[in-house]
């Protein structure tokens, strides 16, 4: 059967995220590389997706790095400049399944204390029936945990659901549980996704090339 719902992942789907974007800004040219893959690199920041606190993971980076402590501690009180703007063309798509009566959750992996004040910067992140969020929940994608909670927690059936990731790890989770998966590569190439899997979508919109 087509799936009726569709799920969306957040970042690098609906919103670009980049942590380079801020410490490019913090860290001569030529020590970004090695601080982005030694100092913070994104295995550091996924324990905030996890459910540490900032104050946590900055305390721990700053005793190991005392060298590069301003630009660690930047990183909560500057964290949306990691965000470099919406997707509009995933956004696009997003309103225009709204529009057309599609129920639309997310699952992402994102930091408990910093999803409020994103969605309040990105108005159409507050539109969904539901969201589970990886850092208040504790869980992580593609823990199939994360997964099983969203279904429980909404009372919905996993075939039912289209789920949105460009992570193919996640992807592959989300299927191995029965959700039709998608891998999220442009706006594009969504849009015929989805509308391969009926969901009532105009096909071919120029701007989802444009804005991916």
């Amino acid at each position: 059967m087509a799936p009726t719902i569709a799920v969306f992942d957040i970042g690098n789907v609906l919103l670009r995220w980049d942590m380079g974007a801020l410490f490019r800004k913090l860290v001569r040219e030529d020590e970004l590389g090695d601080f982005l893959a030694r100092v913070c690199p994104h295995d550091w920041h996924a324990q905030l997706d996890a459910g540490a606190t900032y104050a946590q993971a900055i305390a721990e980076r700053t005793a190991l790095y005392p060298q590069y402590a301003a630009a660690i501690r930047a990183y909560d009180p500057r964290w949306q400049e990691t965000l470099t703007g919406a997707i509009q063309g995933t956004v696009d798509i997003l309103e225009d399944l709204r529009a057309a009566g599609v129920p639309t959750y997310a699952i992402t992996n994102f930091p408990a204390e910093k999803f409020d004040e994103t969605c309040a910067l990105y108005p159409f992140l507050q539109g969904f029936l539901g969201v589970v969020v990886s850092g208040r929940e504790r869980l992580v994608k593609p823990d199939p945990a994360i997964f099983r909670l969203f279904l429980e927690r909404h009372g919905l059936r996993a075939h039912d659901c289209a789920f949105i990731d460009d992570n193919l790890a996640n992807v592959a989770a989300a299927q191995a549980l029965g959700f039709h998966a998608l891998a999220f590569t442009d706006p594009a190439k969504l849009r015929a996704d989805l509308c391969d899997l009926r969901f009532p979508l105009a096909a071919g919109i120029a701007g989802d090339v444009a804005a991916s």
